[in-house]
């Protein structure tokens, strides 16, 4: 049976080893869905262990040579992979409740990621010599930092209920997206900055690139995402073939991830606020039957994805290559891999909860019932210790050339990052609902955003910001009062001024639904 496996492999090298690794997925499916009510184990776990469980099969038919069947590469998950998963995290997004705590996300998203890379980044820098882990320059230190603060909060997604607990769900989604675009434009900046002469000019530097970087990436994905809505309205594909409404939805979305890349921005910013325009706008210049197809088809190409690169971890966890390459003892790996995951603990401490504590401070208002407690900043804690995909690629990008290396000190990084992705997903995984459970009991419903659509007696979703037709006096009756709101309630003032903005202006243009006047 083995010699014919052999003989198979050796006459089909490329066909066997993809179609057995489909096979695989396909078993994860089916596992997956005889696990699905348990939430101790999520999808993410399941494609794990199933990685490990395959990889110890192929490295007993290879007699220890390789444990995986496919090479990964940094321009695979880069190219084919990631796109769909952050495009399916923005066109998923509830917008609603995204904006309304956006300085919050963004708080914990780009603020967060900057203190959690200082942190890891000094940390590493000052520890792995003492350990005896030497080899690693300034630049693959700031990487490092980079690396380990991008978070995977899927595990906790699984066991948090949106509808008991909409603004913890709110926080912990947005931040898990934002936190991975933040971390690939960090370390993207990196690659740029002059490490030789590190100062107060570098990180000037270092954070005008970032905010060039975060900005234009924003403004191409919002673009592709008009012009994508504008068109579906205008040219009203559906009269002909509904398949055309979702290959242009999905063809431009691809292409504005492809366009960042080759200007050298963040694809992933750029995808996922292109997904956002599209829900908002270009799902309802679409048919009925197009509205329901495009989420299902989104959402399976997302998950397909992500279990591709879990099972993958699995499988390059027993990579012997890697492993007899790093030429460090067992008690000097464990040592930094400990290291490792104590900066990942201090550093995510560092940022959660003085910045929720400002949150609460800016959020400040009677409207808002409750503020985000000590029990919901440790959950939101917890919540990004988990690593995952970013961290991989992103270590892979450093560390390896087209996910193959022959430095030693490159290889201790990389077999670092898969146990940190291994220990955190499956040991902080399966950790997560009981400690949710404590934190939240299930019939405790989490009302911290019920005040946030209370209704300012000032609003009214009828009248323009301002008007032509009205009298000066009136004009400055109004600028004054929005002033005033803004001062008082900044985060929701914004949110609704949008809203008439985007009612009277947006919409009308590039379709949706005007939203109805809220009653004072």
């Amino acid at each position: 049976m083995f010699e014919f496996v052999r003989n198979l492999a050796h006459e089909h090298e490329q066909v066997v080893p993809i179609s057995v690794f489909v096979a695989i997925l396909c078993l994860c499916l089916v596992i997956g869905h005889l696990l699905e009510e348990n939430r101790w184990v999520n999808e993410s776990i399941t494609a794990i262990l199933i990685g490990g469980v395959a990889g110890t099969v192929i490295l007993f038919l290879n007699k220890g040579k390789s444990s995986h069947i496919l090479r990964f590469s940094e321009e695979l998950f880069f190219i084919y992979l990631l796109p769909p998963i952050i495009f399916n995290a923005g066109f998923q997004v509830k917008k609603k409740q995204f904006f309304q705590n956006f300085i919050t996300i963004m708080l914990f998203g780009v603020i967060g990621v900057f203190i959690s890379t200082s942190i890891i980044t000094a940390g590493s820098w000052w520890l792995f010599p003492k350990l005896g882990f030497f080899g690693l320059t300034a630049r693959e230190y700031l990487a490092v930092g980079t690396i380990f603060s991008s978070t995977d909060t899927v595990c906790t997604l699984q066991v948090l209920h949106q509808d008991e607990n909409p603004l913890l769900y709110s926080l912990v989604f947005g931040e898990g997206v934002v936190n991975d675009a933040t971390s690939v434009v960090l370390f993207n900046a990196i690659q740029k900055i002059d490490v030789s002469r590190i100062n107060s000019r570098t990180s000037l530097q270092l954070i005008g690139d970032f905010i060039y970087l975060f900005s234009t990436s924003t403004a191409l994905g919002v673009t592709f995402g008009l012009v994508t809505a504008y068109s579906l309205k205008t040219l009203y594909f559906g009269r002909h073939s509904t398949v055309r409404e979702l290959a242009i939805m999905v063809l431009m979305a691809y292409l504005s991830y492809m366009l960042a890349e080759l200007l050298d921005l963040s694809g992933i910013l750029t995808v996922f606020f292109c997904g956002i325009l599209m829900s908002h706008y270009a799902w309802y210049n679409v048919t009925e039957s197009s509205r329901i197809t495009t989420r299902h088809i989104f959402a399976m190409m997302s998950f397909v994805a992500e279990t591709f690169i879990f099972l993958y971890v699995g499988m390059d966890a027993l990579d012997m290559e890697k492993w007899k390459m790093t030429r460090l003892s067992v008690g000097t790996l464990m040592a930094s891999f400990g290291t490792l995951v104590f900066l990942i603990l201090v550093g995510r401490a560092a940022f959660v909860f003085p910045l929720s504590a400002f949150s609460n401070y800016l959020n400040k208002h009677p409207d808002r019932s409750k503020p985000l407690t000590f029990r919901h900043q440790v959950v939101i804690w917890w919540a990004g210790l988990m690593r995952g995909a970013v961290s991989i690629a992103l270590a892979f990008k450093q560390f390896t050339f087209s996910g193959v290396t022959w430095d030693p000190v490159n290889a201790a990084m990389i077999t670092n990052t898969i146990i940190v992705v291994l220990f955190t997903t499956l040991v902080f995984g399966f950790l997560t609902k009981p400690l949710i459970l404590c934190l939240l009991p299930q019939h405790v419903t989490d009302t911290s955003d019920e005040g946030q659509g209370s209704k300012s007696p000032k609003e009214d979703m009828t009248l323009p910001l301002l008007s032509f037709e009205a009298s000066a006096s009136t004009n400055i009756l109004r600028a004054k009062d929005s002033l005033s709101m803004l001062i008082e309630r900044p985060v929701y003032t914004v949110h609704f001024y949008w809203r008439k903005f985007d009612d009277r202006y947006m919409r009308p243009i590039f379709g949706g639904p005007i939203s109805s006047p809220p009653e004072c």
